[in-house]
């Protein structure tokens, strides 16, 4: 079956670490993009087991904005009995009568963009929420029935160190989610900070990023503490209690078939890869003129499908099994990238090491 992404791509705040298609618009331009996202829906149908709502902050609608979307998206597509439904949400930004919209609508799973729970940490990058208020956002979801949250965690964020990084962890201890991601942070002109430190100025906190061996060892860090606290790492960022992996997103990862809906979003069919607009308001004014909002289209043929397959595949600590034609055609790299110690291959599977996880792009180039 199907997954399906839908974006909001509208926030509160514009965090200075963010890359994503996002930012901050007025109310009347919300209602506007919505009017616009579910025309885009209707014009598609089928049957779907997972929904990703992402952005942005799809928190942000009000409850009577979210029932008319998630009416739309079921008006249009028959969701699974069991269907994975998760929700984007910025701690400290929802409160009951939101989280009842949700629970109506079905969701099942609420991902909090966290990234720290370190005051001065959180402050630098422009998070106004707190520790406490965390605690207070996972006790209000679960009261209304949601208990399969996320936490996402940043590794290398500005005064970040060795002491505040345990502090971070210390509260998933504390807050017992079922599923966190750690990422090591960007650094690329996209976003407000990064492109402020390849500058080598000082502003967003710049001066302040912990260097690279620091942040790698951050990230091994939190490998060893949360699989001391149960949760499996089966991505290069996801850890899951048993049972609790993200399924939507190993959609990506296994080159299933998915539907991407606004701003900035991607489809893939098998066949063709093909990514919208990544403005808000060329999309808006693509729909609202009746046009369609893609902007690439990339056809996927026998020999890219393979190498999707494997760097993508690879992403998974389980790894990938090599048919004889891969061996034949990557047996070269694969011989490299093992003598380098950032690939294993046993039993016909290919995996990241420990050392290939942190190097994980020089592995994947090798593929493409």
């Amino acid at each position: 079956m199907l997954g399906l992404y839908v974006s909001i791509p509208f926030c509160k705040f514009k965090c200075t670490y963010c890359n994503f298609a996002s930012g901050v618009f007025p109310q009347t331009e919300l209602d506007r993009y919505l009017a616009a996202l579910e025309g885009e829906i209707r014009q598609f149908s089928g049957q779907a087991d997972t929904v990703y709502f992402g952005g942005g902050t799809p928190s942000l609608l009000t409850p009577a904005q979210w029932d008319r979307l998630a009416g739309v998206l079921r008006g249009q597509f028959q969701i699974a009995a069991g269907a994975e439904i998760t929700l984007e949400a910025a701690p400290g930004g929802f409160d009951s009568e939101r989280v009842q919209a949700w629970v109506r609508s079905g969701v099942t799973r609420v991902s909090l963009g966290v990234q720290s729970f370190v005051e001065r940490e959180l402050r630098a990058v422009g998070r106004p929420h707190t520790a406490e208020g965390v605690a207070r956002d996972l006790e209000l979801l679960r009261g209304e029935g949601i208990t399969d949250i996320g936490v996402d965690l940043i590794a290398g964020l500005p005064f970040q160190t060795p002491e505040s990084w345990d502090e971070s962890l210390g509260w998933v201890e504390k807050l017992k989610p079922t599923h966190v991601s750690v990422y090591i942070l960007e650094v690329d002109e996209d976003s407000n900070l990064g492109a402020e430190s390849l500058a080598g100025g000082a502003r967003y906190s710049a001066a302040h990023l912990p260097d690279e061996d620091t942040t790698a060892d951050l990230y091994t860090r939190a490998r060893e503490r949360l699989a001391g606290l149960g949760f499996a790492q089966y991505e290069i960022s996801n850890f899951a209690q048993r049972g609790w992996e993200s399924r939507h997103n190993r959609k990506y990862w296994n080159c299933e078939p998915y539907l991407g809906f606004g701003v900035d979003a991607h489809s893939y069919d098998g066949a063709e890869r093909r990514g919208n607009v990544d403005t808000i308001e060329e999309y808006m004014a693509r729909l609202e003129r009746g046009e369609s909002p893609v902007a690439t289209r990339e056809p996927v043929d026998e020999r890219r499908r393979t190498e999707e397959r494997l760097f993508l595949g690879l992403r998974q600590t389980a790894g990938v099994t090599l048919s004889s034609a891969d061996q034949t055609r990557f047996g070269g790299e694969i011989t490299h990238l093992a003598a380098a110690g950032l690939v294993e291959f046993s039993e016909g599977r290919l995996r990241l090491t420990p050392r290939g996880l942190l190097l994980s792009n020089e592995v994947f180039e090798k593929f493409v």
